[in-house]
Parts: C-alpha cells; structure tokens; sequence
C-alpha cells in the first residue's frame, strides 16, 4: 500500500483510539452515547414519593441536554394527566457549559415561586436549540424574568446559596450511581410492587405509573 495513503488512515485509526480512552475515563460523557439499560442504584433513599403522595416521577437532568429536551414535554404531559408529583433534580454535565449556570437560574425563579421555577425550566428545554452559550443564555433569562415581570438582580446568587443546592443534588445523583441524563424512575410508597421503577423505555411511561398506582391502591 502506498504509505502516502496509509500514513492518514493510521493516523485516523489512532485519533479514535484516542477518543475512546477519553470517553473510557468519563463515565457521564460516555453514558449520554451508550447508556445502560438500567442504573445501577447504590443508595435508593432518594427515591420515593414526597410526603403525602404514594406514587411521583423522579427526574435528574441537565438542562443542556438534547434528550432531556426530548423527555420534558411527556413528563409535562404525563403529571399533568395522572396528578402525581414530579421530583426534579439537577445533574448538570460538566461538559455542557451553560447547564450548570441555567439550574442556578431555575433556582433563583423558585425562590419566586416553585412553579415560576419549573416553568422556566420548561421554557429552557423548549427553547435548548437556540441557547448556544452563556451569553445567550444570559439574554434568554432576562428577557423570560422581564416577560413574567420579575427584576433579575445584578449579582443572581452572590454567596452562593443558590449554587450550592445545585451542587447537593449532582452530589446526590452520584450517591444513588447516575450515569445519564435524563435518569428517570417511577417510585412508590407502600407498594405491592417494586419501590421504584426506571424509565429506559418512554414509550411505556404510562404503563409503569398505571402498574405504580395499581400496586398502591388502598394505601
């Protein structure tokens, strides 16, 4: 073989070894792109309904993510419809650059009011292909707060506080083993049934919450 022509495959063939031992050493880089059918849960403390409630969704996502995106709309649909609560919890990736500041805004909204909060959660994901950076994601945000009559302030979260709740559910999401966004479960209380349920398939959401319901009746 001609080496002129061999030198660029093999140089080819070594880049992808390459990218392949990256993706080896960052698990939640290498879940967005071969998610396991399940997750491995280490600690299930988390995931149960909130008090007062015997089944809910529970959601850990990012809101940087294309298939958190996709998943939003169904989860909306799917609260709506059986009047269950849906637990959101941020697990922002480390290589989206603007997840991490879009979860400390949605927590400033919820200081509003936790509806205002999910609301601009939900307007993220359905406006997700025309946020391309933090600036973007700036103007975004004060054109939504200014829409919904609310003054952002200059300094949005000066000590902290709000970061710091984002940080204990990531820390969380590692403690239960999260590996992919969206992680989505279907959890009970006093169940006859499994305690909790992932969602791999979306397509059978519905099924699982009427089996959840079903298997806490008359409780």
């Amino acid at each position: 073989m001609n080496a002129a022509i061999f030198r660029p495959t093999r140089l080819f063939a070594h880049s992808l070894l390459a990218i392949a031992a990256v993706l080896a050493v960052q698990p939640s880089a290498r879940a967005q792109y071969g998610a396991p059918p399940t997750t491995q849960v280490h600690d299930p403390a988390a995931l149960q309904p909130p008090a007062g409630a015997r089944v809910a969704i529970v959601e850990f996502d990012d809101m940087e993510c294309p298939d958190c995106a996709r998943a939003n709309p169904l989860l909306m649909e799917a609260t709506a419809k059986y009047h269950i609560p849906w637990v959101r919890h941020d697990f922002p990736l480390p290589f989206h650059p603007w997840s991490f500041q879009a979860a400390v805004n949605a927590r400033w909204f919820d200081t509003k009011s936790k509806a205002i909060g999910d609301e601009y959660r939900n307007s993220v994901f359905a406006n997700q292909p025309s946020i391309t950076s933090l600036d973007v994601l700036r103007q975004f945000t004060e054109k939504w707060a200014a829409d919904h009559k609310l003054q952002l302030p200059f300094a949005l979260d000066p000590e902290g506080h709000l970061a710091a709740l984002v940080k204990a559910d990531y820390a969380l999401g590692q403690r239960i083993g999260i590996e992919h966004t969206p992680t989505i479960w279907v959890v009970t209380r006093q169940s006859k049934g499994a305690p909790f349920i992932e969602v791999v398939d979306r397509t059978r959401l519905y099924q699982l919450i009427d089996q959840a319901l079903a298997d806490t009746s008359g409780k």
